[in-house]
């Protein structure tokens, strides 16, 4: 399996631990991920001030992977929600592809029509391309004895119409069987598919955390050993900004906060340097400390 990797804004600027474990997973896994240079901005900022703005930018990186003949492997859900949305306009609508081609290239950008790609998060590659199966075969170091709570967030399947149905965003499954499969128990919860917040932190501070903050609290009363998730937007509100909310409103959670990448790193025997462990804002001392603790009694 070959992909562009398409890191995104939010990954490179805070999330380069979730690179990290992705990187480590996916060359377990045989995936390939391949740098393009030339990526920039998915446009999704934009969307809601000016669509054109943001069909170009976006259709901009789509038509640089188009040009290598190679499909996008992205480890954001709002990048993938804004390239898969653009791309499938692209595939179905020949006019107005060719009408952005001619505008980039009066610009002087490099462009050309090519054949129809894929975008396709990471999580889903794992979960479609590598498959349970052969995931559960890789794991050297069951997390039986672990409860961790998925957070899916927004983007990783809404708006449904433009994934094609591939899961039922209300009642959604991928993570957690991925979750399942490292022996971890994924569990089911109240605040399960409430939105982060984050998309608001820049507008309202007070507003995004008290979005977030119900989520901390349930799980906090449900003791889990941390939360997963796959998008660096969501973890920005859940670990880099956990301790704020804490002091906003007098309250403790300490739950960490893992990628999925690194979750399942940790059920491959990975070292925790390569899984860019270190890097997390909500310190995963005391998990890694109960993982040691319970593989000893094995």
């Amino acid at each position: 399996m070959r992909y562009a990797l398409y890191p995104g804004c939010t990954v490179l600027g805070r999330g380069r631990n979730y690179e990290l474990a992705a990187r480590e997973i996916a060359a377990i896994c045989g995936i390939e991920l391949v740098d393009l240079e030339g990526f920039e901005c998915c446009g999704y900022p934009l969307k809601s001030l000016h669509r054109d703005t943001y069909v170009q930018m976006a259709a901009r990186n789509i038509l640089l992977a188009e040009s290598q003949g190679m499909n996008i492997c992205t480890l954001c859900s709002a990048c993938t929600s804004s390239l898969t949305e653009v791309n499938r306009d692209l595939a179905t609508n020949f006019e107005d592809k060719a009408r952005i081609v001619a505008q980039f290239r009066k610009q002087n950008i490099p462009a050309r029509m090519g054949r129809p790609i894929r975008v396709k998060h990471f999580t889903r590659i794992l979960y479609e391309d590598v498959g349970v199966d052969e995931i559960r075969r890789l794991v050297t170091k069951p997390l039986n004895g672990l409860i961790f709570a998925p957070h899916y967030g927004c983007h990783y399947l809404k708006p449904s119409e433009i994934y094609g149905g591939i899961e039922d965003p209300e009642n959604p499954h991928s993570l957690d069987e991925l979750i399942a499969v490292t022996g971890a128990r994924s569990i089911d919860y109240q605040e399960k598919l409430k939105c982060c917040g984050a998309g608001v932190l820049a507008v309202s501070q007070d507003v995004a955390y008290s979005m977030a903050r119900p989520k901390l609290q349930e799980l906090k009363q449900l003791a889990v050993d941390a939360m997963v998730l796959m998008c660096p937007f969501c973890s920005v509100m859940y670990d880099d900004n956990q301790k704020k909310i804490e002091q906003r409103f007098e309250e403790q959670y300490s739950i960490p906060v893992l990628y999925y990448p690194q979750l399942l790193g940790l059920a491959l025997s990975l070292d925790t340097k390569k899984l860019g462990l270190r890097m997390n804002r909500v310190s995963t001392k005391n998990l890694l400390e109960k993982i040691a603790g319970l593989r000893n009694e094995e």
